[in-house]
């Protein structure tokens, strides 16, 4: 069995070229939040387009993660792993040069049709790399901190960036570590995959992805433009495609996702806190970023410098959870990590039109400790529940409840906050920063167009936060108490009667898990 001393030399190099990637794919999630003002003003999207230029990404991400961590499975993960990589460059090349809000649209598209390849696969060959199984924990725990580390930074880095070039150096500087992965992937990495896959579902990949798209397209338009008859129409059809994806995995011998997975409590618990996480911490990150510099003033290399602080207690905390749980046990902080968001959280709804930096900072420090506990706790969990060789399947369940929840996160809190100044706003335009820059708008319009905006930013937050509060209650009563861990078999019944089903290995890892 390897130990921390004979772990091969190659097996770390090959682990940090992958976290390069890993990092560059949470990044480019949230680089844009304090890039949009800048975007908005050379380009001139809509306030939907706008929405989707953010947000599209993760969607993409989010909507083919489970079909490419089982295609990872059967044909090979390495290939996916530069396949995804070579996309990825593609798209944040076009991203940089592009003159038009559709085209970066269509750019950032691409880049999630790479993201999605890059980060079950990565995870899978991770967990490949190293056979001890205390190093694996490790190896997957330091894979969760810089998934974190990307999100958390990637405001701070854009902020950097755009002090000094034009806004598609938020794009450009994907390039050269691409570069150097492709350069080194083959040496330092080697192929692996499913010894027994199943078959791919393509009706159930292009399900998944439709459903998800159909339905936000619904809610984005109706909180933009007001109901419709067609808005209410694509909504119904994207609803209806969703459920008819979840019945289908239902009666597949090899779904595209394991819904069996599910039946265990502890696993749902976890995987919900990985999506109602991102759902917070997405709303808040991207109108916090927009309240920073367009109802406060601040310079973008300001609100970076304000973002930092929250950054690094995000990313400590992920990387910290490890000694955290070793004191208070995986059960303990998988709940705190709910109240720690939601306090955080509720700490916005005290930002006003004026001085309210003091808020941001205080809420993304308090609720940056729940987030890096949850980004840690999610990937271990849903790795641990599988055999090894399912590893992609169940890294990418995990990692897709993250992109979804960032994804869901922007569409569905700032479609809520965009309801709410199209509501309370001066009817001018459709976003603040459009509003703010018509030629002869009034102070008072300014004044009332401000707090329209911090209105709407106070609702999706206070949404997002008793969504996270609810789930933490729904935690406390769920997640077995750590003595009874051992109990074995004794428990079963009081899990629910379809955790019996589940495999040996998924209750193992319920029992790693807690």
């Amino acid at each position: 069995m390897t130990s921390p001393h004979t772990t091969p030399r190659r097996a770390w190099l090959g682990f940090t070229l992958v976290l390069s990637l890993v990092a560059l794919v949470a990044m480019d999630n949230s680089v844009l939040y304090l890039a949009m003002p800048s975007i908005t003003e050379a380009l001139d999207p809509t306030a939907g387009q706008a929405l989707w230029t953010v947000d599209i990404y993760g969607f993409v991400v989010a909507s083919l993660l489970i079909a490419f961590g089982n295609l990872g499975d059967r044909y090979g993960r390495l290939k996916f792993l530069l396949a995804g990589a070579v996309t990825f460059g593609i798209g944040s090349a076009g991203a940089s040069l592009t003159d038009s809000p559709e085209l970066l649209i269509a750019f950032r598209a691409l880049m999630g049709l790479g993201g999605a390849t890059l980060l079950p696969a990565g995870l899978a060959i991770v967990s490949n790399l190293f056979p001890d199984p205390k190093q694996r924990a490790r190896a997957i725990g330091i894979f969760a901190a810089t998934f974190a580390a990307g999100f958390a930074v990637g405001p701070v880095v854009g902020g950097l960036l755009l002090n000094h070039f034009w806004w598609g150096s938020v794009f450009l500087i994907n390039l050269p570590v691409v570069a150097v992965f492709l350069s080194f992937a083959k040496v330092l990495l080697k192929d692996v995959r499913e010894t027994h896959p199943g078959k791919v579902d393509a009706l159930s990949v292009f399900l998944s992805a439709v459903g998800i798209l159909l339905a936000v397209y619904s809610v984005k338009v109706a909180a933009a433009e007001g109901f419709s008859a067609q808005q209410m129409v694509v909504g119904v059809v994207g609803v209806a495609v969703v459920v008819w994806f979840v019945r289908r995995q239902l009666t597949l011998e090899s779904p595209l996702l394991d819904l069996k997975l599910f039946r265990d409590r502890v696993f749902t618990v976890a995987i919900l806190t990985g999506l109602l996480s991102l759902v917070a911490w997405a709303a808040a990150g991207y109108l916090s970023g927009v309240y920073l510099q367009t109802v406060l003033g601040f310079s973008v290399l300001s609100a970076a410098f304000l973002a930092l602080p929250g950054a690094a207690v995000l990313t400590t905390a992920c990387i910290g959870t490890a000694g955290v749980i070793d004191r208070i046990g995986k059960r303990a902080a998988l709940i705190a990590s709910h109240f720690f968001m939601a306090f955080g959280l509720v700490l916005l709804l005290f930002a006003g039109v004026t001085g309210g930096a003091w808020a941001f900072i205080a809420s993304t420090v308090i609720a940056g400790v729940g987030y890096g506990f949850s980004f840690s706790l999610v990937a271990e969990t849903a790795v641990a529940a599988v055999p090894t060789e399912r590893a992609g399947s169940a890294g990418a369940i995990a990692e897709m409840s993250n992109e979804l929840g960032n994804a869901l996160g922007i569409s569905l809190l700032g479609s809520l906050a965009a309801l709410v100044f199209r509501l309370l706003g001066p009817d001018v335009a459709g976003t603040l920063d459009t509003t703010l820059a018509t030629p002869g708008l009034s102070a008072a319009d300014g004044l009332q167009a401000k707090d329209a905006f911090v209105t709407g930013l106070h609702v999706a937050v206070g949404a997002a936060a008793l969504l996270v509060f609810a789930l933490g209650i729904l935690a406390v009563r769920w997640l077995p108490r750590e003595e009874m861990a051992g109990e074995g078999k004794s428990e079963e019944g009081e899990r629910g009667e379809g955790e019996s089903e589940t495999s040996g290995a998924g209750r193992q890892g319920e029992l790693e898990a807690v």
